[in-house]
């Protein structure tokens, strides 16, 4: 199920499902630890003696985020409770905590008591081993920890006037108006002894009130309220998060005492600030996809750890069948995520991904297949041993793409006094590892793994990266005043593309092969599989756009890996397996990827020479827009026939694609006017 609604602050990152469930909480990085495991959050709701969990199929949802903020706006109904609730959820910008407003009307005609429940099915650290739950009497709230890792679960009622009754007086050291303090709670086990947790307890309105539980446990936690007639009133919960008990308690005081409100309004003040800093014009293009590129900058926020780590995605329904994850940061993807943060004016997203990638680079000058967040080396299914010999398992547009994205952001923003340190510690290093991790025989790179981690061998798309990662070197070198070293990185490109026309442009098929391989034979054998990756070709340099060559690839790219079903959009090459749908080749040739299509419509932008030409740049955008999910977010594909997204979403390289694609409109939109 997608993740609908990520929220974070580039530490603490909460996720909601599409059944408006938190499934992921990760902490103290983005996509690392994450303390859900892919375990729902329920929430339920009783009123008049009825009982709704939030998964029930009957709830009318309405998941989306507030005007250009990275505050949800929910709507939720269940025709069974004739009640409404509008919901607000976010992460606090600055400290790890999660704030959420419940806006509860009551259309009936007479006053009812409704109660919700917050259900917190933790497995610290990403297993459920000697975690312990408990109610913490003094604050009314509960605790849930392991370790250095703590979690305080609390909430409060905003009263209305005449609410609290003659007498009533606030409580000291409290925000005005508001009662703090759950008032139902249970700790209890999970998981073992056919025991399911807490969340059942709660569903005839009454929590045990359990004060303790270890090992593998849950929580609950009830709050009720009075609604008179046709009137709202407010439930406020907060989740604090932290590595101890003061700081849990500190942020759970600061909640009481300016009140949640105030963080839920200072975190949508500060998106907006955040997003207007470097709003570019535009004018022009309509509203929805105004709106998606604003929103698809947020939600690549939300998967950008504060320590420069980009990840691909954290969607733990995508775990695989040897239980692993997209919960890492691809040095890949990160380099053109990296790149769309620089186009749009983030730069120091950007830098932060390139001093991370300077750490991770190993002695002998390139990146490993992926990385965690902190930094260390994740897992990989690349092989150090190949055919009776060591082997380099690598996928070399890693680092190329890196030295590429680079060069393109010290171009932009000319910030020498940050780029001095990486020439040696990154720059140079890599470089002279591209230049001289080549076939001497042809002067193409080695074998490595391509960019779809499917095949091996020599890729056109692998490449043009290192062709770019080289030329970008070679620039830096020349800056820095080594001309030496740039004539070497030069001639060593020039190499590259010359080895690139001879055994990778196919004449008869008028086009460029995916790739060439060795055979057993040590004879060189095409892999002529028509590959929307060939984009690489001209999105780095090494062609223009407009060259008769790559007019030739990109005219057979969409003619044939065009889906050609009402959903439309490209394949990434012919006869895809992967999360396959139809076998119906000649229509199918693989799902819809936002990513692929997105390049088709980035090369329209770059080749327009009319305004007419634009448009059909513009329809592809528009394509994406209109198949990403209410609240915005993008998956890494679609189905080719229901448009329901398939994979990982969000997938950070789709909104990332997004945000380049319509930077190449403005600058063809400037270029033609």
């Amino acid at each position: 199920m997608p993740r609908d609604l990520p929220l974070g602050n580039g530490s603490l990152l909460v996720a909601f499902d599409g059944n408006y469930q938190i499934r992921e909480l990760y902490w103290p990085h983005v996509g690392q630890e994450n303390h859900s495991l892919g375990h729902p959050f329920r929430m339920g709701v009783w009123v008049d003696g009825r009982f709704h969990w939030l998964d029930d199929s009957r709830w009318e949802r309405d998941l989306r985020y507030a005007h250009e903020t990275l505050v949800s706006e929910v709507a939720l109904k269940h025709p069974a409770l004739n009640l409404t609730l509008a919901v607000s959820d976010a992460v606090d910008f600055h400290e790890n905590l999660l704030v959420r407003r419940f806006d509860i009307s009551n259309p009936a005609d007479h006053a009812r008591e409704v109660r919700l429940f917050f259900h917190h099915d933790f497995h610290i650290s990403g297993n459920e081993v000697g975690d312990t739950a408990y109610y913490e009497p003094e604050r009314r709230a509960v605790c849930h920890y392991k370790g250095a890792r703590w979690f305080l679960a609390n909430g409060a009622v905003a009263l209305a006037v005449g609410d609290a009754g003659p007498g009533w007086t606030p409580a000291p050291d409290t925000a005005p108006g508001l009662v703090v303090g759950v008032h139902q709670w249970a700790c209890g086990i999970k998981e073992i002894h056919n025991l399911q947790g807490t969340w059942r307890d709660a569903e005839d309105g009454q929590l045990s009130g359990n004060a303790v539980a270890h090992g593998s446990v849950d929580s609950c936690v009830g709050f009720g309220v009075n609604i008179p007639a046709g009137q709202t009133r407010t439930i406020y919960y907060w989740l604090a998060v932290g590595p101890d008990f003061e700081s849990v308690t500190r942020l759970n005081r600061m909640a009481r005492q300016r009140g949640p409100e105030s963080f839920l309004r200072r975190t949508h003040d500060y998106w907006h600030l955040w997003l207007n800093a470097h709003r570019p014009d535009l004018n022009g293009l309509p509203h929805g996809v105004c709106d998606q590129y604003l929103t698809s900058l947020l939600i690549i926020r939300t998967q950008v750890d504060n320590g420069g780590a980009i990840l691909a995605a954290n969607d733990s329904d995508i775990s695989s069948n040897v239980r692993d994850t997209y919960s890492y940061a691809w040095p890949r993807d990160g380099a053109l995520v990296a790149r769309a943060l620089d186009l749009a004016g983030y730069s120091d997203l950007a830098r932060a991904f390139y001093q991370f990638c300077a750490c991770a680079l190993s002695r002998e000058g390139y990146l490993l297949h992926k990385y965690n967040p902190d930094g260390t080396l994740a897992s990989s299914w690349h092989p150090w041993y190949r055919d009776g010999r060591k082997d380099v398992p690598i996928q070399e547009d890693e680092t190329a793409l890196v030295l590429w994205a680079l060069w393109e952001h010290f171009a932009r923003y000319g910030d020498i006094e940050f780029t001095k340190p990486l020439y040696r510690a990154l720059i140079a290093p890599a470089a002279d590892f591209l230049a001289r991790y080549r076939d001497p025989e042809t002067g193409l790179p080695l074998p490595s793994y391509d960019l779809w981690e499917e095949r091996y061998g020599v890729l056109g798309w692998t490449t043009a990266a290192v062709w770019a990662g080289l030329t970008a070197a070679a620039n830096f070198a020349e800056a820095f005043g080594e001309t030496d070293r740039a004539g070497r990185y030069r001639q060593a490109a020039g190499e590259l593309k010359a080895g690139l026309e001879a055994h990778l442009w196919r004449p008869e098929l008028n086009r460029f092969a995916r790739m060439i391989y060795r055979a057993a034979d040590g004879r060189w054998e095409v892999d002529g599989t028509l590959d929307a990756s060939l984009v690489g070709l001209w999105q780095f340099g090494m062609y223009p756009p407009d060259h008769p060559k790559i007019v030739a690839t990109m005219q057979a790219i969409r003619e044939r890996l065009w889906v050609k079903t009402e959903v439309g959009g490209v394949a990434r090459y012919e006869n895809d397996y992967y999360h396959q749908i139809s076998q119906d080749i000649g229509n199918v040739p693989g799902n819809p990827w936002f990513i692929c299509t997105l390049w088709l419509a980035e090369w329209h932008a770059a080749t327009a020479r009319t305004a007419e030409d634009l448009k059909q740049s513009l329809a592809l955008i528009e394509w994406a827009v209109q198949r990403a999910l209410p609240s915005g977010v993008l998956a890494e594909q679609v189905h080719p026939y229901s448009n329901a997204p398939l994979s990982v979403s969000p997938l950070t390289w789709s909104h990332a694609g997004f945000v380049t694609t319509v930077q190449a409109y403005l600058r063809a939109g400037q270029r033609l006017a």
